[in-house]
């Protein structure tokens, strides 16, 4: 039988070093004791943040000291945690950590209230007096900006106490679908016995033999049937307190709470979606492309990871897959390109799956510390793609720390996938102009569109739902776990009209821990359209074009997304980027009908 390896088998090479936040366990204690005794200091200020311009530069100091400890306690424990869910001792930790964030942010709850009170006169005298306050523009601008949507000093404070309760939904979830459940054992082709895990699942349904293919679709999703009142619940309550969050703020919806926190208009949402439906012709043309491809009378839900090449495509160890995305970011120059070689080499990566690992992807790690990639990976071309994508959000992190003060490093999520992503498009180019493999190149097209289906329209498909799970909450209806399925079912419907939906897909949602993340999905898709648009500019007009992306990597959290975008010369708040990205799938889809002689 196939099965997970526990991590002890895994060799060291291809494990993270967290030795570069602390030495061991009793290390990240004595430190998070040092952040728990020093809480207090910042409750001390409180009352007093507007008295001088000194004062406030004091409490702003002061809270940089404290939650970059903070941050590297935290990181450690939730690393350490996302190992092996399983380890109690960690998840223990993990949970800690998040308390001790949940006090420290109720301890300066008072804060932003505070500042409030001040116009944008008094900060322009404040700043004259304590000339270092320039250096906070950014962030006194964006909680200005906020004061319409900032309650009292007390209600801020019960707020931030509540974190823990209000993220409960999120880990529930994560804890259920990682540690607890399993997602059944179907025997493959060759009479294998073989574990459905969510790492592997995604790969087995590429598997050539549709019988498998059906068989591994149908157990794994009668294993979230078993568990669909339990999910549904704990999405319910995730949307509510998404709504009564923003009900408490008097924004009008959860959705413009959400977007309003990085300033992002919802027309720039509401585009996307605009959009993305009046091209489903592109994705339908897709569907039916495999459809020829697989010489079957109607693509059924089992089908639609399928390779249009009819097969899984050679395997890619992860010692070339390392290779070939160095070479590919080189277009982003030397510099770029050799920090990430030395990243490589420094054991940024967790690789390969072990038992009890968090499954799925993500580049972590703190102001202070190197980059963290965990990922799954399963020696074949998606997973080369998964470790570029997450390259880009490591090396971003790396030139925005570089670059900016700690309280302007950190970075938008609509700017992260942004960066992940033109490491994919380069990759993508890349092999296409070098591998000599006629194999090699047809699977890579063949995996660059199934990323644009993937991210562009899938993530809109999953925004579109996200929006109508939160009007559903706000317009008084319920939302049961049948309500969810419908809906669900009649989003997949539209989008894969070629395709019949079979074997529970209308149960899809139960298996996206993103729609927990209170409307973050739409950022892939908004993502893949300006980096495609991004590595077009570099690949034409070269080192000018990869200077101003440079520059927007650096730029970090020092400005709203949509300006920091702008850098790297892209108008997100246009249409344009999204019909350019469905355009580039389009002829993506030409090449690859003709070489496969689909049309």
């Amino acid at each position: 039988m196939s099965s997970v390896p526990e991590r002890s088998e895994i060799d060291a090479e291809y494990k993270w070093d967290l030795d570069g936040i602390y030495a061991d366990d009793e290390a990240w204690e004595a430190a998070r004791e040092t952040v728990e005794a020093r809480i207090d200091e910042l409750r001390d200020y409180e009352g007093r943040v507007t008295e001088d311009a000194a004062t406030l530069l004091e409490l702003l100091e002061l809270r940089e000291e404290i939650f970059r400890e903070l941050q590297q306690v935290t990181t450690y424990a939730r690393l350490r945690s996302a190992e092996d869910t399983r380890n109690q001792e960690y998840q223990a930790m993990s949970a800690r950590a998040s308390s001790l964030g949940s006090e420290a942010s109720s301890a300066i709850s008072y804060l932003e209230p505070e500042l409030q009170t001040l116009t944008e006169s008094d900060v322009e005298a404040f700043v004259d007096d304590e000339l270092a306050l320039a250096e906070y523009e950014h962030y006194l601008d964006d909680v200005l900006r906020k004061k319409p949507h900032t309650r009292s000093s007390e209600v801020e404070e019960v707020l931030a106490d509540l974190s823990e309760v209000t993220d409960a939904p999120s880990e529930i979830y994560s804890m259920l679908t990682n540690a607890d459940m399993t997602y059944g054992v179907v025997e493959d082709p060759d009479g294998e016995d073989v574990e459905i895990t969510q790492a592997n699942f995604t790969k087995l349904q590429t598997n050539p033999d549709r019988e498998f293919r059906e068989r591994v679709h149908e157990t794994f999703y009668d294993e979230w049937e078993g568990v669909r009142n339990t999910v549904g619940t704990s999405l319910e309550k995730a949307v509510r307190e998404h709504v009564t969050s923003a009900e408490i703020r008097d924004y009008d919806s959860a959705r413009a709470a959400a977007l309003d926190g990085s300033n992002v208009p919802v027309e720039v949402y509401d585009t996307l979606v605009d959009s993305v439906d009046d091209n489903l012709d592109v994705l339908h043309r897709h569907a039916e492309l495999k459809e020829a491809a697989l010489g079957v009378d109607q693509l059924q839900s089992h089908d639609l990871y399928m390779s249009l090449t009819g097969d899984q495509g050679p395997d890619v160890e992860y010692e070339q897959a390392r290779e070939w995305v160095i070479e590919a970011v080189a277009p982003l120059g030397d510099a770029y390109q050799e920090r990430l070689a030395e990243g490589l080499d420094s054991r940024w990566v967790d690789v390969y799956e072990n038992r009890g690992k968090r499954s799925g992807a993500f580049s972590s790690g703190t102001y202070d510390t190197q980059p963290y990639i965990m990922m799954n990976y399963q020696d074949d071309i998606a997973s080369m793609y998964t470790l570029a994508h997450e390259l880009g959000h490591s090396m971003h992190s790396e030139l925005a720390g570089d670059a900016q003060p700690w309280h302007d490093a950190s970075y938008e999520i609509f700017v992260a996938e942004i960066a992940s992503t033109v490491n994919e498009t380069l990759l993508t180019h890349h092999l296409l102009d070098t591998a000599e493999d006629d194999e090699l190149r047809t699977h890579v097209l063949d995996e660059y569109l199934e990323r644009f289906r993937s991210t562009l329209f899938r993530q809109t498909m999953f925004a579109a739902f996200e929006q109508r799970i939160h009007e559903r909450v706000e317009t008084g209806d319920a939302l049961t776990p049948d309500a969810f399925d419908e809906m669900y079912a009649d989003l997949k419907g539209d989008y894969y009209a070629p395709a019949e939906l079979t074997g529970g897909i209308e149960r899809e949602w139960q298996r996206i821990p993103h729609f927990y993340y209170d409307f973050y999905v739409y950022q892939y898709a908004t993502g893949i359209s300006a980096a495609a648009a991004i590595v077009e500019r570099v690949l034409d007009e070269g080192e000018s074009a990869a200077a101003d992306y440079r520059e927007m990597l650096k730029a970090g959290g020092s400005d709203y997304p949509l300006d920091v975008v702008e850098l790297a010369g892209i108008d997100m708040a246009s249409p344009d980027p999204i019909e350019s990205a469905v355009g580039v799938y389009d002829e993506y889809l030409d090449e690859i009908a003709t070489l496969l002689d689909l049309e």
